[in-house]
């Protein structure tokens, strides 16, 4: 006899079917294989005490903290221990429990929705002179070369902004934005290039942003998130796909002493109220893709926490875009020149993908593409 333990992210319905378990069982048995540590914020004592009880009773747990039972608090943070089979049953056992549950059961089923799984490769391509990495910097006929390469190496979308979001940048006119970015756009246009892959304009300047879309651009990728109902309702009007990126302040200050009590938490909160800002004007939520901004008002602490806890933004019903390369995180784990940022990059957008994103947007492609595709295999 041999036991060796099965590692958590293993293909479950593969293991399943290798051993020989019968077909109509695979489904069933894969289900109870994944377990869910979903925290709870802030749920009604008398609901912690419902939803304890039905977890219990099919096999799950709920963890909360002492006094709950006699209703010592108004609220309570717990912790729900159950596999996706427990939580599909919680999700409907809830539909008719009072105290919020109703809304709790909405917000389980999402974490089950099935997502598409293939991972898209995002090439970075800045229109100026003052972005973080020189190497990501082209103009005119040298980004068209470059736009062009990243294509050949496997980008399924090329992000063309203008304007520098590193920290301590400087914001510049929407005329001086567009004419960076106008001769690139053109050609982007005349050549039909936006038919060999999806076009993405980083900017949340409505006219540069209608230019894009007028240029066959089909993706908004929006650092201020949603904040601006011009951008979204150009997002509405020509059926493009939204990037909702969270940033705590502007890019002039916002690494100037980031402060959260939860930044899980309140990245969460930030992404409920636009989403819904977007869906009031007409965009529909499976047009929306989340950016949880790494490095846009975060410490490496804030920054790590976001990527342990990526899975939980799925829950919104939302594509997951991952954008860390070459960023200084990595520097502040292990003092690395910018130039030499790529192994740390890969390291973080894999652990992301393996937490749910599916958008990984980079400076470079073909090594992502490699790295990505091995995976997948693995």
């Amino acid at each position: 006899m041999q036991v060796y333990r099965l590692d958590s992210n293993e293909d479950r319905r593969s293991v399943l079917k290798n051993i020989g378990v019968e077909p109509g069982g695979v489904s069933i048995m894969a289900e109870k294989m994944e377990l869910f540590w979903i925290l709870i914020k802030n749920l009604k004592t008398p609901a912690a005490n419902i939803l304890k009880q039905d977890a219990l009773s099919i096999g799950a747990e709920l963890a909360v903290p002492r006094g709950t039972v006699t209703c010592s608090h108004k609220s309570v943070d717990c912790i729900l221990i159950a596999n996706r089979s427990q939580i599909l049953k919680l999700s409907y056992k809830e539909k008719s429990q009072p105290f919020g549950l109703k809304n709790l059961a909405d917000e389980l089923k999402r974490y089950l929705a099935e997502y598409d799984r293939k991972i898209k490769i995002m090439g970075v391509i800045n229109a100026n002179n003052d972005s973080f990495y020189s190497g990501s910097r082209y103009h005119d006929e040298e980004a068209i070369t470059a736009i062009e390469q990243m294509i050949e190496d496997g980008a399924d979308i090329i992000d063309i902004g203008a304007v520098s979001s590193r920290p301590g940048s400087e914001p510049v006119s929407e005329d001086e934005e567009l004419g960076r970015f106008k001769n690139i756009a053109d050609t982007v246009k005349e050549s039909r290039l936006y038919e060999k892959a999806l076009f993405s304009i980083d900017s949340y300047s409505p006219k540069v942003v209608k230019y894009a879309l007028d240029c066959g651009f089909s993706i908004i990728n929006d650092i201020t998130g949603a904040s601006d109902e011009r951008v979204v309702n150009l997002a509405v009007e020509y059926g493009a796909k939204y990037c909702i990126m969270h940033m705590q302040g502007t890019p002039q200050n916002m690494q100037k002493d980031p402060r959260y009590d939860d930044v899980v938490a309140e990245v969460d909160t930030f992404f409920e109220e636009r989403i819904s800002f977007c869906e009031d004007r007409g965009l529909n939520r499976s047009d929306i893709i989340l950016d949880v901004g790494i490095g846009f008002g975060k410490t490496l602490e804030h920054n790590i926490a976001l990527l342990k806890h990526h899975k939980n933004f799925l829950k919104h019903g939302c594509e997951l875009l991952i954008g860390a390369s070459r960023k200084s995180m990595i520097d502040m784990i292990i003092p690395t020149p910018v130039e030499h940022r790529l192994p740390g990059t890969l390291a973080i957008h894999l652990k992301a993908i393996q937490n749910g994103a599916t958008i990984v947007r980079c400076h470079d492609v073909k090594e992502h593409l490699q790295a990505v595709k091995v995976w997948e295999e693995i």
